[in-house]
């Protein structure tokens, strides 16, 4: 009876520890595999909004970041290229941003600017024709495809759309709307966030 008792005591000294063990491994095993359902950085960047800061931006300086893996330009405008802006209007085939203002223009950016602050400008960089992306023609006057009164911004090498300093289309060109304004507010004067609006 003893020796049952001994035989038993170590079946269950056994069997916790293999539990024991079976357990550990089960959460070693489990840990890994939960963490892959998660997204990735790559993938919570490319919906989540994107920081900018915009501190040390240099007047006439764009810079470019990515945003649901779409470029967003960053154009820091001199008072001269906002001062160009109204002289554009007649020229331009949507200049009050008129056409898609839901899909395409916020509306704290209906404005002349087509912006929050009128120093910087916020758009995606894709032509609205067929998706390629503008090259960015700040220099006044004639120059290879643009008009010889050019007053800066921006023309894609696909087609031949050109677009102003406020991301407006040009008449009688391919591209049918302006630049897309994508939703952004700043959290303070150098702190830009995109594709967040709330407080705008």
């Amino acid at each position: 009876m003893s020796n049952q008792q001994g035989v038993d005591k170590n079946r269950r000294n056994l069997l916790i520890a293999t539990s024991v063990v079976g357990g550990a491994g089960g959460m070693a095993v489990a840990v890994p595999l939960v963490s892959t359902f998660a997204p990735s950085e790559r993938a919570k960047a490319a919906g989540a909004p994107v920081e900018v800061d915009l501190a040390g931006m240099q007047v006439g300086e764009m810079r470019t970041v990515e945003w649901r893996g779409k470029p967003v330009w960053i154009v820091r405008r001199s008072s001269e290229m906002l001062a160009l802006l109204p002289k554009n209007d007649h020229e331009l085939a949507d200049p009050h941003s008129e056409r898609k203002p839901d899909e395409l223009t916020p509306s704290y950016a209906r404005n002349e600017q087509r912006s929050l602050k009128p120093e910087y400008l916020v758009v995606v960089g894709i032509c609205s024709h067929l998706g390629c992306s503008p090259s960015s023609k700040f220099q006044l006057g004639p120059q290879s495809s643009l008009p010889d009164d050019w007053t800066g911004g921006f023309l894609c090498p696909c087609h031949g759309s050109t677009f102003d300093m406020a991301g407006r289309v040009y008449k009688n060109k391919p591209a049918p709307d302006n630049l897309e304004v994508p939703p952004h507010m700043y959290l303070s004067d150098t702190r830009l966030l995109i594709g967040d609006d709330k407080k705008a």
